[in-house]
């Protein structure tokens, strides 16, 4: 999550902004965002809008700077001698912000919730490597508790993993391994409503959250860490779309927005100046296609993914629509990370290539004729009609087919279809980057047991290939076993990917410092006014 939480990209139900000088608020920090799918509970929250809120309230092990570099934050030591086994320390006097003390339990506790199968949390998967996890996580649960996670007192706790892992270490700053205050679990729905955490900012007051308005944070005292904040608060604005948002950054109603609108993207770093910000950063973008959807299981779907893939000119898209703040994707990851590789074996089906395209599509037909229409569902107030309309056309074209882009009003709408598997058509979704590792976005979106793999993708070799990725000695190993798995994924197209970020964004004339980090969000604690 994105995220930086676990997040899918997309916009979210929203009201316009009013004036942030409307109040004593002007020293606030005014940013642009959307109605969180769910309460702000860390396992719980793997989408965009949600994420961007959790990691400024709490405080993991680690965090990752803009860079994507991993710091210690929490943690005075995390000791291991194979990559399996793990003592963990962390610093004394940390306390949560309604002055409770972080404890080695207050982690313990966090991770036990989130595996626990019954409690149905979305990040339940990033667990999966810890001994025990297999026993609470079936229905019914064998165990209340992974028995790879011990206490040993109030500043140390031990972590033993089924097997070696190259990325654990990294991933202790991802938001489902933040530890939980006591007071979590009395009411677990109430506390997401209104968190309690330890991060660099705490909620404003009870009713920070206005549902479908606005989220208000302020900094948070009790922070001990190395990102306290540089402003004197962030109020993350709810938005019904980036046009009404950019037009408030720019009449100074807006502090910072990190999605230039597509109808600005030609004019931004005219209209904006020095106060126009591009980096390239761990996104991108896809077609999902539930195995459930009429033609599109086993060889038949493997066969129409691969011909859907060719048809799509992904190079005339990031150029006309996104005018070079986009780049045609080459994997399944994004080409930020370490260890991409952008000549993989089955890259070919990522190649615009309609003659090709139009053979698979046959080979197809010749397993089960095609009957219907293809659609692709989009959130109507995320920006996304555009290029969306510009691939369903390439495909109709292409393949001679009824092809069209179906919005739908909201991000969540489309969310809750695709996680009930109810949806039925081929759908716009995303991956931000949780952690800066190419396994991150692997693990999340397709390993076989993870929650949130929305498109059914079921290998054992991948899963195979993934588990040895980890367990790697060394990371140039390890990426060599990553492109092996996505080659495997390539051949099937598990998904279809349509493009990477280079991000655009930009800030108001009232900030002074706004950057993008290395997951296209902001650097938010560092947003000075």
């Amino acid at each position: 999550m994105a995220l930086t939480a676990a997040v899918l990209l997309a916009t979210s139900l929203g009201l316009a902004a009013c004036s942030s000088e409307d109040s004593a608020d002007a020293s606030i920090v005014t940013t642009n965002s959307g109605e969180p799918q769910n309460p702000l509970v860390p396992t719980n929250t793997n989408e965009f809008w949600g994420g961007r809120v959790v990691d400024r309230l709490f405080a993991g092990l680690k965090y990752y700077d803009a860079n994507g570099k991993a710091h210690d934050e929490v943690a005075e030591s995390i000791e291991t001698t194979d990559r399996k086994n793990y003592r963990i320390t962390i610093k004394p006097d940390w306390k949560f912000s309604d002055g409770t003390p972080v404890t080695a339990k207050s982690f313990v506790d966090a991770w036990n919730y989130g595996a626990l199968g019954t409690n149905a949390q979305l990040q339940s998967y990033v667990f999966t490597e810890i001994v025990g996890f297999k026993d609470v996580s079936e229905a019914p649960p064998k165990a209340q508790t992974m028995s790879g996670l011990k206490v040993v007192d109030d500043r140390t706790f031990t972590v033993e993993l089924v097997q070696p892992s190259i990325d654990f270490e990294t991933a202790l700053g991802y938001a489902p391994f933040y530890p939980l205050p006591e007071a979590a679990f009395k009411d677990i729905k109430a506390f997401g409503e209104n968190p309690i955490g330890n991060g660099p900012y705490k909620f404003a007051s009870n009713g920070a959250w206005q549902h479908n308005t606005q989220i208000d944070l302020v900094p948070n005292p009790e922070y001990k860490g190395g990102r306290p904040a540089k402003n004197k608060g962030l109020r993350f604005v709810m938005y019904q779309s980036f046009d009404t948002a950019y037009a408030d950054l720019q009449a100074g109603n807006l502090d910072a927005l990190d999605t230039i609108p597509d109808s600005a993207l030609s004019s931004y770093k005219q209209d904006l100046g020095d106060r126009a910000i591009t980096k390239p950063t761990a996104q991108n973008q896809k077609f999902g296609i539930q195995a459930n959807v009429p033609h599109f299981a086993g060889e038949e779907g493997a066969l129409r993914r691969k011909a859907i893939s060719m048809a799509i000119n992904r190079e005339q898209i990031c150029q006309n629509i996104f005018h070079g703040t986009r780049n045609p994707a080459r994997d399944f990851t994004a080409s930020t990370l370490p260890g991409f590789n952008g000549n993989l074996p089955g890259s070919e089906f990522l190649n615009h290539n309609p003659a090709e395209a139009k053979k698979l599509w046959a080979q197809a037909d010749a397993i089960s004729p095609w009957s219907g229409r293809f659609e692709i569902a989009y959130n109507s107030d995320g920006g996304h009609q555009a290029w969306i309309e510009a691939a369903a056309n390439s495909i109709k074209n292409t393949l001679g087919i009824e092809a069209i882009a179906t919005p739908y009003p909201t991000f969540k709408n489309i969310r809750d279809l695709v996680n009930a598997k109810t949806i039925g058509k081929a759908f716009r979704y995303g991956w931000q980057g949780d952690y800066p590792t190419m396994l991150q976005f692997l693990t999340s979106n397709y390993y076989s047991h993870s929650e949130t793999n929305n498109v059914d993708w079921n290998n054992p070799e991948f899963d195979r290939l993934l588990n040895a990725a980890l367990a790697a000695p060394t990371l140039e190993e390890s990426h060599k076993l990553v492109g092996q798995a996505q080659s495997l994924m390539l051949q099937s197209m598990a998904d279809i990917p349509v493009f990477d970020y280079v991000a655009a964004a930009g800030r108001s004339d009232k900030v002074k410092k706004a950057e993008l980090a290395w997951n296209g969000l902001f650097d938010f604690e560092n947003i000075e006014k």
